[in-house]
């Protein structure tokens, strides 16, 4: 009887001493809505144990990988050294931020494997095709370049431009390439042969500064794109008949960058200040964001990696038709968006950043301030979970992709970051700069993880493959360099 007595009186003490140990949690999703009710955690409870508890209570049939996070800063300890290091009251409820992890880990580029000289002037734009096994450059010698990244060599040097080519842009199903020059002609290549098809398509009265594909899953196989130019306007194109469809009128100054979104509206950013988002049947207005108080220079969405990339995944898949094709890329894009709205950040020459969901309203989410100059380019993380700013002030920013709260800032450049590119994991980031090197950022440390010089001038355009095996830069000195893990 004693005996009992006694097992009994330890184990209320035990019971009481794991109460006082425990924290009461609430796990939520990006957006914040809450995962079951509340519950007691033991403070000896680490990210190993809140797995398995997520993939749990979502009755994940196949355990997936998640990373928790604290206030924006993700939890690798265990709960109590969490709280103990960062002060934290155990009296309220601790929100905890699920995130899912990509299940692949990406390499972080660490040398040069090549070297491709070829352009007899600057490089400004690279761009990798969505299952990462081509890739283009546009330069200022008026060629694009299309390359074989199994021989690291030339495959064609496609002429045709008659002035800079300013950018370039696959097509999300792999299967067409256009490219937009100084002179404000575009023109389809043919892959095969290396060969403009047909004619340049002309009605942009001044230079191309942007081209973005309707996303496969909304129509397969691809064939309408939209180009947007300094004269202030925005084109629908069919790649097929070669015929400009709808002309988007309205900007009073230049376009500066344009996306066709998930949804299937298309985003305008211009010098004056507003951002536009049109419908694509027959080119309606749908709304304006307005709040910049100078040129919108950047755009980026939420979704941008999977329209970017579409049916093509880390895993090398084959599609048997254009409609296999638009099924897989509509899935994807739908496990990626979940039931939130697409997001779609700007970044301005009034040194802020904008977070807007233009489904749900014109008002902004949120203003993000911080830069000290100009933001350049703005880019989402593949998962949707981060938003990185490249600046003239030389920094590169992490802000939360849900909320648009500052998370860190990135220094080590010398001169104005240009241009930045993710992971496809969402773990590292890339700048290249004007400084002539390019840098690799650790996303859960917040450190510079690789540094690589080699450009001898500044770097004007950098791409990571979406398959996260390769990265390309071009720039001033005419090279294009493709770096390897």
């Amino acid at each position: 009887m004693a005996e009992t007595m006694e097992v009994e009186v330890e184990a209320a003490a035990t019971a009481e001493r794991e109460a006082t140990n425990s924290v009461i949690c609430q796990l939520a999703d990006p957006e914040g809505n809450p995962l079951g009710a509340a519950l007691y955690l033991p403070e000896n409870a680490s990210p190993k144990e809140l797995n398995q508890v997520v993939n749990k209570l979502l009755s994940n049939e196949e355990k997936l990988p998640y990373a928790f996070y604290i206030s924006d800063e993700e939890l690798v300890v265990q709960l109590g050294s969490y709280l103990e290091k960062n002060k934290v009251s155990v009296e309220k409820v601790l929100t905890i931020v699920y995130q899912p992890q990509a299940v692949f880990r990406i390499r972080p580029v660490t040398r040069c494997s090549a070297t491709i000289a070829g352009h007899t002037e600057a490089v400004l734009s690279v761009a990798f095709s969505p299952d990462g096994r081509q890739l283009a450059s546009g330069s200022g010698d008026t060629t694009v370049r299309l390359w074989d990244l199994n021989t690291q060599t030339p495959l064609f040097t496609c002429q045709g431009h008659r002035n800079w080519v300013l950018s370039v842009a696959w097509s999300p199903d792999g299967k067409h390439l256009v490219s937009g020059s100084k002179a404000g002609e575009l023109i389809c290549w043919d892959l095969q042969t290396g060969k403009p098809l047909g004619n340049p398509l002309t009605g942009h009265k001044k230079w191309i500064t942007g081209i973005s594909w309707e996303p496969v899953h909304l129509s397969a196989p691809c064939r309408r794109f939209v180009s947007a130019s300094k004269d202030g306007d925005a084109r629908i194109w069919d790649v097929t008949t070669r015929k400009c469809l709808i002309c988007l009128t309205g900007h009073t100054l230049a376009i500066t960058c344009v996306k066709w979104g998930g949804d299937g509206v298309i985003y305008t950013g211009s010098q004056d200040c507003t951002i536009k988002v049109w419908e694509t049947t027959q080119g309606k207005l749908i709304r304006e964001l307005k709040g910049h108080g100078h040129w919108v220079n950047s755009l980026a969405l939420s979704t941008e990696y999977v329209l970017r990339s579409g049916a093509f995944d880390h895993t090398n898949k084959h599609f048997a038709s254009p409609e296999e094709m638009k099924k897989e890329a509509l899935e994807r894009y739908n496990k990626m968006r979940g039931n939130a709205p697409e997001r779609l950040v700007s970044g301005s020459d009034d040194f802020t950043m904008f977070l807007w969901e233009p489904a749900v309203s014109k008002h902004p989410k949120t203003r993000m301030t911080g830069h000290q100059q100009l933001v350049n380019h703005v880019y989402f993380s593949p998962d949707g979970q981060w938003i990185a700013s490249a600046s003239f002030d030389k920094s590169v920013k992490l802000w939360n992709g849900t909320t648009g709260k500052f998370v860190a800032a990135f220094r080590g450049h010398v001169g104005p970051v240009y241009q930045i590119s993710w992971s496809a994991d969402s773990r590292l980031l890339l700048s290249g700069s004007k400084d002539s090197t390019l840098k690799v950022w650790d996303i859960r440390t917040k450190k510079l993880k690789q540094d690589l010089p080699g450009h001898a001038d500044e770097v004007f355009a950098v791409d990571w493959s979406p398959d996260g095996e390769k990265v390309a830069s071009g720039g001033k000195d005419r090279l294009l360099k493709l770096w390897m893990g």
